[in-house]
C-alpha cells in the first residue's frame, strides 16, 4: 500500500501515512513471519499457491515463500520502489518461488478462485474501504481457501516509563493518520470488518509486538525519533496543523529517552483473523 493513488472501480483516493523514508522501510523489513505472523504457521503447508496483498519491501512474503515451497507467493503493492526492494531480498535470500507485481487492493489482477492463501498484513488500516478490500481478497481466494489480516491498533499501545512526548506521540499519530482516511485502531475493528465483506467462517485472535529488549528498544525507539522528523509523516503533522516543528522535536526526544532507559517497555497489540468464504 502506498501514497496517493486512485484505485477501484469507487476511485478510492489512498494516501499512505507513512511514506517511504528510509526509517519507515527499515521497521517494514524488520518483518518477518515469526514476528508478525505466528498465528498462521500452522496453515503454511508446502504446495500452496499465495498472494500476499500490500507486500511492502518483502521480507514476509519471502519468508512466506520459503515456508510453501515449493509453492508460489505472489508480492502486491502499489508502489514499484519498495517492489525494487522486496525483488533485491529476494535475490539475496536465494527465493525463486516468488514474484512482486505492481497491483491495485480494490481490483487485484487475478481471476475468481485462484489462490490458497490470502495474506494481508498491516495494510488494512490505511485504507478508505478495508471491507471492499478485503472483500476482493474473498474473491480472489480459492472456496476453500483461507484468506488471512493482522492489523495494529495504536490506541492500545501501552508504554513505560510514561513520557509526556509519547503521550503526545500518540495522539498526534490518530490525527496525522485519520487524516489519510484510515482507521489506526483497526485491530479491534478486523473481526467486524471481515463479517461485513461476507466471510462465512471467521476465527479471530490477537498477538502483540512487545519492545523491551536493548535491541528492540533501539529498533522502534530509534525509528520514531527519525520518522517524527523526517519522514511523510513530519510533513502531514505540520502541514495538517496538528503540531508544530517544537512538538515534534519533544517527541523525537522522547523516544530517545525511551530508547536509552534500560526499565522502558512498549506494546502495540495487533488483531488477527483466518477467514474462510
Amino acid at each position: 500500500m502506498t501514497a496517493d493513488h486512485e484505485t477501484g472501480p469507487n476511485h478510492h483516493h489512498e494516501s499512505y501515512t507513512h511514506g517511504h523514508h528510509p526509517s519507515v522501510l527499515s521497521s517494514h523489513e524488520w518483518r518477518t513471519v515469526a514476528n508478525s505472523d505466528a498465528y498462521l504457521i500452522p496453515d503454511l503447508v508446502p504446495g500452496l499457491h499465495v498472494l500476499d496483498i500490500g507486500c511492502g519491501p518483502g521480507t514476509i512474503t519471502v519468508d512466506l515463500a520459503q515456508r510453501v515451497f515449493p509453492g508460489h507467493v505472489t508480492g502486491v503493492d502499489a508502489a514499484e520502489i519498495v517492489l525494487e526492494k522486496a525483488r533485491a531480498h529476494a535475490r539475496d535470500a536465494g527465493v525463486d518461488n516468488v514474484d512482486f507485481v505492481v497491483g491495485d487492493t480494490y481490483a487485484l489482477d487475478a481471476e475468481d478462485d485462484t489462490y490458497d492463501l490470502v495474506h494481508i498484513h498491516q495494510m488494512l488500516h490505511h485504507l478508505s474501504d478495508p471491507v471492499e478490500a478485503l472483500g476482493e481478497a474473498r474473491r480472489v481466494a480459492k472456496p476453500a481457501g483461507l484468506v488471512a489480516a493482522r492489523e495494529v491498533d495504536y490506541a492500545g499501545a501501552i508504554w513505560y516509563p510514561l513520557l509526556p512526548g509519547l503521550a503526545k506521540w500518540a495522539a498526534l499519530y490518530q490525527k496525522v493518520h485519520r487524516s489519510h482516511g484510515g482507521e489506526p485502531d483497526a485491530g479491534r475493528r478486523l473481526k467486524s470488518w471481515a463479517m461485513d465483506a461476507g466471510f462465512s467462517e471467521v476465527d479471530s485472535t490477537a498477538s502483540v509486538w512487545c519492545f523491551s529488549s536493548t535491541a528492540d528498544r533501539e529498533f522502534w525507539g530509534g525509528m520514531w525519533e527519525k520518522r517524527v522528523l523526517e519522514s511523510s509523516f513530519a510533513v502531514d503533522a505540520v502541514d495538517g496543523g496538528f503540531a508544530t516543528p517544537a512538538d515534534l522535536t519533544e517527541i523525537s526526544v522522547a523516544w530517545r529517552e525511551w530508547a536509552d532507559n534500560p526499565r522502558a517497555w512498549l506494546i502495540l497489540p495487533h488483531g488477527e483473523v483466518r477467514c474462510r468464504a
